[in-house]
């Protein structure tokens, strides 16, 4: 019996000691792998070069930052009255810093990414990209220390984003040229789109040399209506119902090309209509109306072109969620701008709703659409699911509220001051978040251990 006994207690005591040796040896090994884990995982500027996207996308986040906490400090020394002096009203840098800015650097990644492959034609390497890339930001660097110094700077900075712009476009425009498919109609809106992006930044570096500020206000105008608008327009016309039919059972790719042409025909008349605003204020009452006879009935159609490619559909996704909620506001801002004019022609211009129009279509439509295009790139292209985890959703959402304050506080005056600040606090909140989170995606390898 005693004899059992201890044999029993040796076998215990073996077993316990194998069992500590396995969990420490494994402990060591697992101690001493984890180092180049980590170290394989860690941020690296080299690793921007390894994608279009990356590299793009990453200059763009830095910009979208940036304006962000700028802007937000604007608008708190506004509240405390500490006393800025800009070189040039920052109204005019708040709207060339939110439109010229990280646009047209989140264009690129996209366009050097997807453009390839709609045109078949081998990828672009990102290096070839870095020259135009760091001119553009070297003039947005230039703009930031100008705007508080010298006026001819921020027109200097200006110009440099003008010229970086104008090799992109002149490298995009030979991929569509160079390609052999038969089908390079989107493509081919999207180069003409990115030329007039030359031109207007081109003019907005050429008003602020000439301290013009009505030229200044018409090439904004025109970067709104007829180069960052028609991008977006029709970059959804393509990918919205592509992307609904793959993830929506029963449901089709409708996307006629006449839609595209009503889309694009609104958008220059906007553009128009904008600059006429401008120049000949007030207008006439007989223009008022056409302006609402357009725009009316173009707010319809976009509203139900987001039910025909499964808006309804689409809740249940949350990434075809966040695109279909961007292309809503585009119908938004328009039905916005149909009761702003109507107000307009029936009290005499002396009635409208301000900026809620205008912050309907570049934050709602633009804003978010842009979010959502480019996560999923990120998420698509980084070797992640490309479905918007918690964290985008989450950021998605507070970018939705930030719209809804800003188009409340130009239609409620009383409460313009608070839902500003509350708007401004969620864009930056959204934006900031999206930077930090993405820009180190972009500076680390993909997690699947592919390329790209």
């Amino acid at each position: 019996m005693g004899k059992d006994r201890t044999q029993a207690c040796r076998a215990q005591t073996l077993i316990c000691n194998t069992v500590l040796k396995r969990f420490f040896s494994a402990k060591v090994l697992m101690s001493e792998s984890s180092a180049p884990i980590a170290k394989m995982h860690q941020w690296r500027l080299r690793h921007l070069m390894l994608a279009p996207h990356r590299l793009a996308f990453f200059m763009a986040a830095v910009m979208l930052s940036t304006s962000a906490l700028w802007w937000a400090g604007v608008l708190l020394a506004r509240v405390f009255a500490w006393r800025l002096q800009p070189v040039v009203a920052e109204p005019l840098l708040h709207a060339l810093l939110m439109s010229l800015s990280f646009m047209p650097l989140f264009f690129c990644g996209f366009l050097f990414t997807a453009g390839p492959k709609w045109l078949k034609l081998a990828g672009v390497r990102a290096r070839s990209l870095l020259p135009a890339l760091l001119t553009m930001l070297t003039g947005w660097a230039l703009d930031f220390v100008g705007m508080y110094w010298q006026r001819q700077a921020v027109a200097l900075g200006v110009g440099l984003v003008a010229l970086g712009w104008s090799a992109l476009a002149l490298r995009f425009t030979r991929m569509v040229r160079a390609s052999r498919v038969t089908d390079k109609f989107h493509t081919t809106l999207v180069g003409v789109a990115c030329w007039i992006g030359v031109a207007v930044i081109a003019g907005a570096a050429l008003a602020l040399a000439l301290d013009a500020t009505a030229l200044l206000r018409t090439v904004f105008y025109l970067g709104i209506w007829w180069f960052l608008a028609p991008v977006f327009a029709v970059v959804s016309h393509r990918m919205i119902p592509f992307f609904s039919a793959n993830l929506i059972e029963r449901l089709d790719a409708w996307r006629p090309n006449w839609v595209l042409a009503v889309m694009l025909a609104t958008l220059w008349f906007e553009g128009l209509a904008s600059l006429a605003d401008l120049w000949w204020w007030p207008l006439p009452q007989a223009l008022r109306w056409l302006q609402v006879s357009v725009e009316a009935p173009a707010a319809l159609l976009m509203l139900g072109l987001a039910l025909r490619w499964g808006l309804i559909q689409s809740l249940k996704i949350r990434l075809l969620a966040m695109l279909h909620g961007g292309f809503v506001w585009l119908g938004l801002a328009l039905a916005l701008n149909a009761v702003s004019h109507a107000l307009m022609a029936a009290s005499g211009d002396t009635v409208s709703l301000g900026l809620a129009p205008m912050h309907a279509m570049t934050m709602g439509y633009l804003g978010c659409t842009m979010f959502a295009m480019v996560t999923r790139v990120s998420s698509g292209h980084g070797g992640r699911k490309e479905s918007a985890d918690n964290t985008a959703w989450a950021l998605y959402w507070v970018l939705q509220i930030a719209v809804v304050l800003r188009v409340g506080a130009a239609i409620f005056a009383p409460w313009a001051q608070p839902l500003t600040l509350a708007a401004m606090a969620c864009w930056s909140v959204a934006m900031l978040g999206w930077a930090l989170r993405y820009g180190h995606w972009f500076g680390t390898p993909r997690p699947d251990g592919q390329q790209g």
